[in-house]
């Protein structure tokens, strides 16, 4: 069976490297998300009923019986699913404060400043070129950390429905909703850290 996924070392450098934080949630979501049908499957034990020979007699339609008992689905999603989405929650969420936070070490600050500068002295006849008074100035690093934590964290919200439906079939349907859930988890592992 999968193990939740570990918390790396939160930086600044950590996140603005977009490759290692987008090579980190895909791991772990890989791990347990992705293949969840695989991790509820090793829940089950086999072999759990004895081989009934009569059932060899007849041709039997329907679909074995692949649910899973109560006691082992919640230990799963206490030990295994929550922990995991924490942890990328957590990700997530420094992610987004260094992406609102400001960024004194950018290294493309200064470029960005000259390359403005220039564009504020340009002269342009937009009659001689219509296109000559286009200027994209480059984004800055937090402007695109701070969409790309949008992004994630749209696809975040996607796959923990998507896994959370998984597990509603197989464990037997919760009213809560994936958030939901999650939140009732972090409520009551905070209060039994307190």
């Amino acid at each position: 069976m999968s193990q939740p996924s570990h918390l790396p070392g939160l930086t600044p450098q950590f996140c603005f490297n977009q490759t290692a934080l987008r090579d980190f949630l895909r791991i772990s979501r890989s791990a347990i998300d992705d293949s969840i049908s695989q991790n509820l499957n090793a829940l089950l034990v086999p072999g759990q009923r004895s081989f009934d020979p009569a059932s060899t007699s007849s041709r039997s339609l329907s679909a074995p019986d692949r649910s899973i008992p109560p006691q082992t689905c919640d230990t799963f999603k206490q030990r295994i699913l929550f922990p995991s989405w924490k942890v990328r929650s957590d990700v997530l969420d420094y992610c987004a404060g260094v992406a609102t936070a400001p960024d004194p070490d950018d290294p493309d600050s200064v470029l960005r400043q000259i390359e403005d500068d220039k564009m504020r002295e340009r002269v342009v006849d937009e009659r001689l070129d219509p296109y000559s008074a286009r200027y994209f100035p480059k984004e800055a690093r937090t402007e695109s950390l701070a969409m790309l934590m949008r992004n994630e964290r749209a696809v975040e919200k996607i796959i923990r429905s998507r896994t959370w439906s998984v597990v509603g079939e197989r464990c037997g349907m919760e009213s809560d909703s994936a958030e939901e859930a999650f939140g009732k988890w972090r409520e009551g592992s905070k209060q039994r850290r307190a």
